[in-house]
């Protein structure tokens, strides 16, 4: 086996132990990731599996940054493919919403904000990282929009970025308790509701 062969094989091992992982981890959240199981699930020696990641942390790290590419990649990057402006934040919040159809049960920057909101360390780091990351993408659509006049000079973009966060975490809160459709209905109706409230005056 040449070297460019092995390196390749390592880091197909790697994204199959990570796969595994994010699913675990979405059921069970990133302190439910744990090097033993992990082992056995995927068939390897801890020891394996710990020459891929050096440590928990490590792994736990990794499976966060996946759920980010993960996100982004079902959310962000069919929506540019949209126009800029409106058309494109309506599509950003209609991917945003159907996140939850395929984030195996839960969706896992979530629930990794709720396991680190109060732990300061790395991990909450990370986890703060990826959600400015979010809402920088989120502010620079909406500011794509105020420059193609459907949205008003004077909004700003950062205040507007919470506002449809919010609508993404009721949609997301709701559609467990009542069904994705109904979730969904709601929070497009909310999301129109905003965007006339920032529509440029007459």
């Amino acid at each position: 086996m040449n070297a460019l062969t092995a390196t390749s094989k390592g880091a197909a091992t790697r994204e199959a132990i990570i796969d595994r992982a994010y699913g675990i981890a979405c059921a069970a959240g990133l302190e439910g990731l744990s090097i033993g199981p992990l082992a056995q699930a995927v068939g390897m020696s801890k020891s394996g599996v710990f020459a891929h990641f050096g440590s928990r942390e490590d792994l736990q790290m990794a499976v966060l940054d996946e759920a980010g590419v993960r996100f982004v990649d079902h959310v962000l990057r069919p929506a540019l493919k949209h126009p800029r402006g409106l058309a494109r934040l309506r599509a950003i919040l209609e991917a945003w919403y159907d996140w939850v159809r395929q984030s195996e049960g839960s969706c896992l920057l979530l629930s990794a904000a709720s396991e680190y909101d109060d732990r300061p360390g790395p991990l909450r780091d990370r986890v703060v990282e990826h959600d400015r990351r979010w809402r920088q993408e989120v502010a620079r659509a909406i500011g794509l929009a105020i420059e193609t006049g459907e949205l008003a000079p004077d909004t700003d973009p950062d205040q507007m970025a919470f506002e449809l966060y919010s609508l993404a975490l009721i949609v997301h809160h709701d559609a467990g308790l009542f069904g994705f459709d109904s979730a969904a209905n709601r929070g497009r109706r909310a999301m129109e509701r905003l965007f006339r409230s920032y529509a440029p005056t007459a």
